[in-house]
């Protein structure tokens, strides 16, 4: 199987790049799908790329199968996003390979504490658990986690 090819998200792919990340999100178990909840990351998208995202999607053939957010200037790895339908296919490791490369010394992420799939899978590909803490705008305790390219000897 050939992995989707990483690239630039496009202004013009925002409402299926939305829509990818609301169905990502609400496979967690922690969120309802909803026309609110989508018009909410419709509206965040734009926000967010001009306050300093790096918009990525991994393009099926051109089907967007996951969407990828960082935050260059913090090393932050902001969101990793995989559609339900392309899930269990090694794309989110190809899409945090991808992010080593763009961030090669440091990465930075938060996790909600009650998705545990996820974290328990970011401490696999050797993140580190650094603490908790509420996020205001959502209410969700999140845990914050740091992977630190390994010094050579």
């Amino acid at each position: 199987m050939m992995l989707p090819t990483i690239r630039p998200g496009r202004p013009d792919e925002y409402d299926e790049i939305a829509r990818i990340w609301m169905e990502s999100w609400v496979s967690t178990g922690l969120s309802q799908s909803s026309e609110r909840l989508l018009s909410d990351l419709r509206a965040r998208l734009p926000r967010e790329v001009a306050g300093g995202w790096s918009l990525f999607v991994a393009d099926d053939r051109g089907t967007i199968a996951a969407m990828l957010a960082l935050h260059r200037p913090t090393s932050l790895l902001d969101q990793l996003m995989v559609a339900p339908s392309h899930q269990g296919r090694s794309l989110g490791r190809h899409l945090l390979a991808f992010t080593r490369r763009q961030m090669p010394d440091e990465i930075w992420l938060k996790c909600v504490r009650e998705n545990e799939k996820a974290w328990r899978w970011y401490e696999r590909e050797g993140f580190v658990f650094e603490k908790e803490a509420i996020n205001p705008a959502t209410g969700f305790m999140m845990k914050h986690y740091r992977w630190k390219r390994a010094k050579v000897a």
